[in-house]
């Protein structure tokens, strides 16, 4: 099944005799707290005008447990997660598709999460928010309790060690914008730079100008030429395990399973003791 949907897609599901539950996960990483600008407001966004039914879902609340040594946005507590999908109506036997601004980083979050506690059916909106063509709605939905209890696969998620043990023996990529690998500039974290042996591979070259993935051949094509060819184990890692969720899912489109290391760089890099690699060679 694809892990992505098309707006066109999308309202002929809605219109059809199972539609799928939509989430808007509307989130921006923003840093301009640091300049007294008021943050993203991702509720408010989803007030004033979201897809007709959609639920807002709280990236840092629902899809994340409190920033800490694990990194800024850790692994949820899983029954919190279930009880928050529930709320916004999600059934195992029901279709889900999560959508955000356009960025598509925090639809992704909800995608991984979702299927790495064993939801068989969810995808994103591919371009998100902007490729949505039809009206808009400010009613908020009332969904009827979702069935749906999360039970966290055995596969699909590094911790440090992991992720510090397969960028030696399989791919790892680093998602980050290439200047934030390489440590020439580092805006959030304590250190710049990257994990040694991984690859840098920006998520932001996943996709087009206007936030749709590429085509599935030209994804397999730029892995491949990073290193992923097939049979490889390969993960993702970024800054707190968001924007890599987004290259889980590019990554998927293009066939090729990988793993997500959550705690990512905001984990690795507030440990001293973890080595840190700069410049434009993985190692």
């Amino acid at each position: 099944m694809n892990a992505i949907i098309s707006a066109s897609e999308l309202m002929q599901e809605l219109a059809g005799a199972n539609p799928p539950v939509l989430l808007d996960v509307r989130w921006q990483l923003s840093t301009a707290g640091a300049a007294g600008a008021p943050p993203f407001d991702g509720r408010a966004e989803y007030a004033a005008g979201h897809l007709p039914g959609a639920v807002y879902v709280d990236l840092d609340r629902e899809l994340a447990s409190a920033p800490g040594g694990r990194g800024r946005h850790p692994l949820p507590d899983v029954a919190g997660f279930g009880a928050a999908m529930r709320r916004a109506g999600v059934s195992s036997d029901r279709p889900v598709v999560a959508y955000d601004g356009g960025q598509g980083w925090a639809a992704a979050r909800a995608w991984w999460l979702l299927r790495w506690t064993g939801h068989p059916n969810v995808r994103v909106l591919d371009g998100g928010l902007p490729a949505w063509e039809a009206p808009l709605s400010t009613d908020v939905p009332a969904p009827e309790e979702g069935d749906f209890a999360p039970s966290p696969g055995a596969s699909g998620l590094l911790d440090a060690d992991g992720a510090a043990a397969l960028a030696r023996s399989g791919v790892l990529f680093d998602a980050r914008a290439g200047e934030r690998y390489r440590g020439e500039v580092e805006p959030i974290d304590p250190v710049g730079g990257h994990i040694p042996g991984a690859v840098s591979a920006p998520t932001t070259d996943n996709v087009t100008a206007d936030g749709r993935f590429l085509p599935a051949g030209e994804l397999r094509a730029r892995f491949k030429t990073l290193g992923a060819t097939e049979g490889d184990d390969v993960g993702v890692y970024c800054g707190s395990g968001v924007s890599g969720a987004h290259e889980v899912l590019a990554l998927a489109v293009a066939g090729i399973p990988a793993a997500l290391y959550v705690g990512s760089w905001s984990e690795w890099s507030s440990d001293p003791s973890r080595p840190v690699a700069v410049g434009p060679d993985p190692q």
